[in-house]
């Protein structure tokens, strides 16, 4: 699928004229002191006013669920960002006329060009009582400050102690104890068909709940990674990105975290990630701030029918191997192109992007049993797990870059990294800061070299800068250019 296909990012335009026809009909219908009014007088009149309930309790018309949103919303947090950049990727889409459909993530809402600084917002939800916070990557993603209001109206600055682009998943931390916390739950007996809530800022209205049903299960997204989502059609909009997807037992089993949309806002198709995806990516952070996954160095696609006909299986279902990585993990154990993986330690792939979830989960290091459907018949291959590319993580308030002599926060790069570039090594930057970011260094850039010298790996450029002078010449690769920038270290 053409990558261009799709444009990540909330319109502004699109926010700012669904804000303004709000309020238009807001004002022509109700004083804006009562702007609900109007549905609660015809509620009245329709049925007495029900008793509040401990959760949710079916009927003709859908769940009860005000007893769920009554105990969860406290735990819900609206997060607003303040950076120094607009982000170019939060823009409508440059030619809807030959892409008429695509996804928009619903976070901070920016626009195309550069300007001073930007505002944006999101949702999160308490995890611990001691400030830890759940929301999306993309939320906080270039920011300089990060603030989270809780329902009470109480505000902190938050620090992101994490923040996983591949996930889309990032941890914020408040200096704050006692705090009420949502309770976790699991998403994978998440039954399609079943009812689910979703409670968030949309428009920057709230603690507003929304419902629907979970409409499918496992889907794979552009740009997804290995983050096998959740379709529902819970109404989401902007500002309800990193916002907790509650079942009817008031457990959270996702984070909204994208829309399927021609317009920028809701249109009756909304995706979460699964919380056992977040909470792995929060374990991590817990543990060291370092977050790694695990790889087996394969290409992998969908089987369908017509595939599953043609190598002999009686169902479409597991991950077809379409390439393997020479000298990675999986081809060390002997998986071929053409192999189609069925289960790994015993739990069945139904959907391709299952696998990569799987894997990801992984420790490096640790064995992983494939079943493998080959030649017409069943086989089982053990592969060792390699460590995908690590990632530093960054804060908000970036204390460690604004500290430091260079400023930046780098990873090595992935196989199609550096497949791509056209340098042997190098280091990509996640973060920057400090004297990098006077210099012009941007996130996204690739290090190749500082004074002449190769850069191999994110220890070795840490190695150079603690020796390098007052003055240094760092050779960035951006896009298909490179060229020489000269940073003057603190």
């Amino acid at each position: 699928m053409n990558a261009n296909r799709f444009k990540l990012g909330a319109a502004t335009v699109a926010v700012a004229s669904a804000l303004t026809a709000a309020y238009t009909l807001g004002h022509a219908n109700a004083p804006l002191s009562q702007p609900a009014s109007a549905g609660v007088v015809a509620a009245a009149v329709a049925a007495p006013a029900a008793a509040p309930v401990p959760a949710a309790i079916p009927s003709a018309a859908g769940p009860d669920m005000s007893g769920i949103v009554a105990r969860n919303s406290p735990a819900v947090v609206h997060v607003s960002v303040t950076t120094g950049r607009r982000n170019a990727d939060a823009r409508p889409h440059d030619d809807e006329d030959s892409v008429p459909e695509f996804f928009r993530r619903f976070g901070p809402p920016g626009q195309h060009g550069e300007a001073p600084r930007r505002g944006g917002l999101g949702s999160g939800f308490i995890v611990s009582a001691d400030g830890v916070i759940l929301t999306n990557a993309h939320v906080v993603e270039g920011a300089e400050e990060v603030t989270v209001k809780l329902s009470d109206r109480r505000e902190f600055r938050a620090k992101v102690l994490g923040a996983d682009k591949a996930s889309d998943v990032a941890v914020l931390k408040i200096e704050a104890s006692g705090l009420p916390a949502v309770k976790v739950g699991s998403a994978a007996n998440t039954r399609v068909g079943e009812w689910v809530l979703a409670i968030g800022s949309p428009f920057g209205f709230e603690s507003s709940a929304s419902a629907g049903i979970v409409s499918a299960r496992s889907r794979a997204l552009p740009d997804g990674g290995y983050v096998p989502f959740i379709q529902t059609d819970v109404a989401v909009n902007p500002g309800n990105s990193g916002g907790p997807l509650f079942n009817m037992a008031g457990e959270v089993i996702g984070i909204n975290s994208q829309i399927y949309s021609r317009s920028g806002g809701y249109q009756g198709i909304s995706f979460a990630i699964p919380i056992e995806v977040a909470m792995n990516i929060e374990r991590q952070v817990a543990n060291g701030g370092k977050i790694e996954r695990g790889r087996i160095g394969i290409g992998i696609q969908e089987v369908n029918q017509a595939l599953a006909d043609s190598f002999g299986l009686k169902s479409p279902a597991g991950a077809l191997v379409g390439s393997v990585d020479k000298d990675g993990p999986g081809a060390k154990a002997g998986l071929q192109p053409g192999d189609v993986i069925l289960s790994v330690d015993g739990k069945p792939i139904v959907a391709s992007v299952e696998l990569p979830a799987m894997v990801s989960a992984m420790k490096p290091g640790q064995t992983a049993r494939l079943e493998v459907w080959r030649g017409g018949e069943r086989r089982n291959i053990d592969v060792t797990v390699d460590r995908f590319a690590d990632s530093k993580v960054a804060t908000a308030d970036t204390p460690e870059l604004s500290k430091g002599r260079l400023g930046v926060a780098v990873r090595p790069l992935t196989p199609e990294e550096q497949r791509r570039s056209d340098s042997k090594g190098g280091v990509l930057v996640e973060n920057v800061g400090g004297a990098a970011a006077k210099a012009g260094i941007r996130r996204g850039d690739i290090l190749v070299s500082v004074n002449g010298q190769s850069i191999a790996s994110p220890e070795q450029l840490k190695e150079m800068i603690t020796q390098a002078g007052k003055q240094i010449a760092v050779l960035v690769e951006r896009g298909n250019a490179r060229i020489f920038v000269p940073v003057e270290l603190g």
